[in-house]
């Protein structure tokens, strides 16, 4: 075998031992691979898998998605509740502000009809927002919310507003 075979075969053994021991933190699932002798890893991935299996053939594809888009970020966002940092509060109240835009413009649209594999697609993005290593939420805000919305509110981010808070702040009157 060549080395880089060898390689991407190291990478995915440790990606599965780190799962591993982030799966451990759960009773629940170490109670069931000491049951059933299926390691925990295995049950997750499979899970993982047959649930993006049926939203790529739209089996359930709207329910499936949009549980995704409010299960795991409702989870967080309650956790983020309970601590005491701003930084999540933001990360998850800018997630549902554009969860919210996302729905909305979806509802008026119809876009089930008009995109093929849309629930995949609507998935991913989902995903995409409220994994926190990617903070896409904060990226589809600062790239297409706030540029149109943002000039209605005190701070936000128009031209004139950050025009007067440079000259506010280097002393200039306009």
């Amino acid at each position: 075998m060549s080395q880089g075979g060898g390689s991407m075969q190291e990478k995915a053994q440790y990606q599965l031992s780190e799962l591993d021991k982030k799966l451990s933190n759960y009773p629940a699932l170490q109670n069931f691979e000491q049951q059933t002798s299926v390691p925990k890893v295995y049950v997750v991935l499979g899970l993982g898998a047959l649930y993006f299996f049926l939203v790529f053939f739209n089996i359930a594809g709207e329910f499936l998605v949009n549980t995704a888009g409010f299960a795991l970020p409702a989870y967080w966002s309650l956790q983020a509740i309970f601590t005491m940092g701003k930084a999540d509060d933001t990360q998850w109240l800018t997630y549902w502000v554009v969860y919210s835009f996302l729905t909305v413009i979806e509802s008026m649209i119809n876009a089930v009809y008009w995109f093929p594999f849309y629930y995949t697609f609507k998935f991913v993005f989902i995903m995409y927002m409220a994994l926190p290593q990617t903070q896409g939420a904060q990226v589809v805000f600062r790239s297409v919310i706030q540029p149109v919305f943002g000039r209605f509110f005190e701070g936000g981010a128009s031209s004139e507003s950050l025009r007067a808070q440079a000259d506010k702040a280097t002393g200039k009157s306009s």
